[in-house]
């Protein structure tokens, strides 16, 4: 058509209920589990946008006030009652099920060309192909915006060379904390 050109990705964030539980004297009780988490059925959709996932302004600008929300929820509490109780729920989020590709945008690391090779540790290329057993996950959330502003101050007054060593392939502002799972190893 004549419209205007659009990316060749959608981007789907949603979310899913995994489990529901009480705690009570015996330890949690649980009430609710998904048994398909990865279902359309469940999956419920918070944000579906045609942008290029590389698009890291893009992506942190429809994405930001989710993250707000859900990092707002974390600390909130929901008061039901059942059963003429009243109960104290709890929000816990866990962010998983990204690629490679995402893991790297949301968490501020260059792109898959980096020295940099692993999302998980600071390992280089060079490192990783001298270790292919050991494995330790290194990196996290906190640290990635700790180097993410030694970046952007460059307090040393480095090099990009010698900055880009100091940060470890941290060069935009991480957005969305990522948990190590399964699907990055």
């Amino acid at each position: 058509g004549s419209g205007p050109a659009v990316p060749e990705k959608a981007v789907r964030f949603s979310f899913t209920v995994m489990n529901v539980s009480v705690t009570n004297n015996n330890g949690p009780l649980r009430i609710f589990e998904e048994t398909k988490p990865n279902s359309e059925l469940c999956c419920k959709p918070l944000c579906l946008m045609l942008a290029d996932e590389s698009d890291h302004e893009t992506l942190t600008a429809i994405l930001s006030p989710l993250i707000a929300e859900r990092e707002a929820m974390k600390t909130s509490e929901l008061m039901l009652e059942m059963g003429g109780i009243l109960r104290s729920f709890k929000f816990e989020f866990r962010g998983t099920g990204y690629d490679e590709k995402l893991v790297r945008e949301v968490e501020g690391l260059e792109a898959s060309g980096s020295i940099y090779i692993c999302t998980l540790c600071d390992a280089t290329r060079l490192e990783a192909s001298q270790n292919l057993v050991f494995h330790s996950i290194t990196r996290c959330h906190t640290e990635n915006l700790q180097r993410y502003e030694t970046w952007r101050a460059n307090p040393y007054n480095e090099s990009v060379d010698e900055l880009r060593d100091r940060v470890k392939g941290v060069s935009a502002k991480p957005f969305i904390e990522t948990l190590p799972s399964i699907d990055a190893l």
